[in-house]
């Protein structure tokens, strides 16, 4: 069996762990600009913040409401008790409203990102990247070959983002959005290996729990410090900067280089009933008091 030469590249470029040219039908061909379905990345390579709203529970007409004012949903299958079954239902209820879907997952299983593909979600995020290790899983299973690993299967995500299952099969690779978290000390000496993984899109800090983790508060100058080189690895390897906490977006030295946050206002200046401040983390996510003892020795070794 002769392999035609166009495959054969793709594919050598995929195990030497090259990023592969744009595919047909996503992003265009020689110099065109950009033009994807997955409007939230979109956004992104034009340079612009994005913000979401979190759906933590399964309310089909709340979310179809509520998904028409933001760039894009963060689905919450890490801190809440929503099933694939439940996200599968509100997506199909409207599926092409304004946010574009996205689930944050538990970890970077295969099951969870091929669930999470096959039932139409345009990007994952994965928390607690503390190695290239765990960011090659999450950007393994989110593609198609030859560029990745994601397998062929069922799922109402051919029918959401295409004529067919080989119209979304050429356009999905371009239009997937892989994002992870760097929330540890761990991750942040890490933090320019993580980046620099082939199929990784978008780096951004979890910040409370860097703030947990190191033990400094986010007002610690030591705190800053941490951020600065996650953004400064990021943006060395090329790829997007975001932070959780979209407090993050004005104000703070790194805002002009943060692009991607979890939560923030909506496109319109719709309000969710109930909600003060629209850049606040959800509940349970808030920042927490913190010491300084356990974070020195990391600062010392990252300066």
């Amino acid at each position: 069996m002769r392999f035609s030469c166009t495959f054969s590249l793709l594919l050598s470029a995929a195990l030497l762990g090259i990023p592969a040219p744009a595919q047909e039908g996503g992003r265009g061909a020689g110099n065109a600009k950009p033009v994807l379905y997955n409007t939230v990345k979109q956004k992104l390579l034009d340079g612009k913040q994005v913000f979401s709203f979190t759906q933590t529970k399964f309310d089909i007409a709340g979310y179809c409401e509520t998904a028409k004012h933001y760039d894009y949903t963060w689905f919450e299958m890490q801190h809440s008790t929503l099933e694939f079954k439940d996200i599968e239902a509100m997506i199909a209820a409207c599926p092409h409203v304004h946010a574009t879907p996205m689930i944050r997952l538990p970890d970077a299983q295969e099951w969870h990102i091929q669930h999470a593909t096959d039932i139409g979600v345009l990007g994952i995020v994965v928390p607690t990247v503390d190695d290239a290790d765990r960011a090659r899983e999450a950007a393994k299973w989110s593609r198609y070959p030859p560029v990745a690993r994601r397998s062929s299967g069922q799922g109402q995500a051919r029918t959401l983002w295409g004529a067919n299952a080989a119209d979304y099969a050429k356009t999905i690779n371009d239009n997937m959005l892989v994002v992870v978290m760097i929330e540890t000390p761990t991750g942040v000496a890490n933090a320019y290996d993580i980046a620099s993984v082939p199929g990784i899109d978008v780096v951004i800090i979890g910040n409370n729990d860097l703030s947990v983790f190191s033990g400094f508060a986010q007002t610690d100058d030591r705190y800053q410090i941490l951020m600065n080189k996650v953004r400064d690895d990021t943006l060395r390897a090329g790829k997007i900067f975001g932070q959780a906490n979209a407090n993050y977006a004005k104000g703070n030295p790194l805002s002009k280089d943060s692009k991607f946050f979890q939560n923030g206002p909506s496109n319109d200046g719709w309000m969710p009933s109930g909600v003060l401040n629209p850049n606040a983390p959800p509940p349970g996510e808030e920042d927490k008091p913190a010491g300084a003892a356990s974070g020195k020795t990391v600062v010392k070794k990252l300066k």
